[in-house]
């Protein structure tokens, strides 16, 4: 039986995601936008478009409007982010080994069918 090989574009589409590589990207993303968010916050204190972003210390401890709570804000974002991305990567790396595992079992089984019928 030959083995048949995948165009490297489908091949690339079912490699497994590195999880701490994701985790750290999804992270430094998390952390900085937090960051930033804060920081134009404090740059624009008393514009009244601006949101309450008080509101982040329920979820972050330690977090305030200052630039101490910007960098405490960072680590935190990075924090959470990085296990939310890590995760991420293991539910999708999960699911597409079950899926190709599946598709994989019913080809083979597919083939194997009529194998009675030949004795």
């Amino acid at each position: 039986m030959a083995e048949e090989t995948l165009p490297p574009e489908l091949a690339l589409a079912f490699r497994p995601l590195h999880k701490r590589a994701f985790g750290m990207a999804v992270g430094l993303a998390a952390g900085l936008s937090l960051f930033a968010v804060t920081a134009v916050a404090i740059l624009r204190r008393g514009h009244p478009h601006m949101p309450d972003l008080g509101l982040l210390r329920h979820f972050f401890a330690g977090y305030e409007v200052s630039w101490r709570g910007a960098f405490i804000v960072l680590l935190w974002g990075f924090g959470t982010g990085f296990v939310a991305g890590w995760f991420t990567a293991f539910c999708r790396n999960l699911v597409i080994a079950a899926s190709l595992f599946i598709s994989r079992t019913r080809a083979e089984l597919a083939q194997t069918r009529d194998f009675l019928d030949h004795i």
